[in-house]
């Protein structure tokens, strides 16, 4: 999921020879799978080690919903400051920086979600982080596996995408500032434009983007993973909750 209009340039994938496609598929799935990693390597850290409820608490001292809008402020004006270096034809390290500086922003978006759901004790002993992690690298496979044997080109989907992204957003923005829940039945429908977003970035990816665009490739689906592990923990925290 892109906060950036798509451009690309150069030789793309759909036109370069089969060993460039193949080589670039490989460099950008590599990069996701490192981007993964470093994500829930970095979080475990936070965790197990008491500085994240720490990062947390400084976060949210006295702050609440106020504090969640400047987050979400930081992490989309970041986001698209990650993206635009991860796009940048000139520097590859500027790239990587782009793609570190993505990996950190989710880290932080992301730590109080997990504490709550590996600290309170309504979720004690569940592993909810885990269990929603398994669910959503196997629907990711599945559309991805869908996408590359269709051969289609889904990018008009695109504008679809958009308009469902910036409501959900106007939500999450209105739920913060009434102090509302926007409850399972929003959750499900960000599952669902999640995995439309999975779809048209790898469609992007097959037919639209250039050869030497892996990191930024690698950050785009990066982005719609953690979109979709966002709300599929979503979905199991309210589920346990209820039990």
């Amino acid at each position: 999921m892109s906060y950036l209009v798509d451009g690309y340039h150069g030789e793309t994938v759909a036109s370069a020879p089969a060993s460039e496609r193949v080589a670039f598929i490989r460099r950008t799935y590599a990069h996701l799978a490192g981007a993964v990693l470093a994500f829930v390597g970095i979080e475990t850290v936070l965790l197990s080690s008491g500085l994240g409820l720490e990062l947390f608490r400084s976060i949210f001292a006295g702050g609440g919903s106020m504090a969640w809008l400047g987050l979400m402020v930081l992490f989309i004006v970041g986001g698209i400051g990650a993206q635009m270096m991860a796009r940048s034809r000139q520097s590859v390290g500027v790239q990587y920086a782009g793609l570190t500086l993505y990996v950190l922003l989710e880290v932080v978006i992301f730590l109080p979600i997990l504490i709550v759901a590996t600290q309170a004790p309504q979720y004690a002993g569940k592993d909810l982080p885990l269990q929603a992690g398994i669910v959503t690298l196997a629907a990711f496979a599945g559309l991805t596996i869908a996408v590359f044997t269709s051969g289609k080109d889904f990018s008009f989907l695109g504008p679809i995408l958009w308009v469902g992204a910036f409501l959900g957003l106007a939500m999450v923005i209105a739920a913060l500032i009434g102090g509302f829940s926007l409850g399972l039945g929003f959750a499900a429908m960000m599952v669902a434009l999640a995995c439309g977003f999975i779809i048209y970035d790898t469609s992007n990816i097959i037919h639209h983007y250039g050869t030497d665009q892996h990191v930024s490739a690698a950050l785009q689906l990066f982005a719609s993973v953690a979109l979709l592990f966002w709300y599929v923990l979503r979905i199991f925290m309210s589920v346990s909750s209820d039990d």
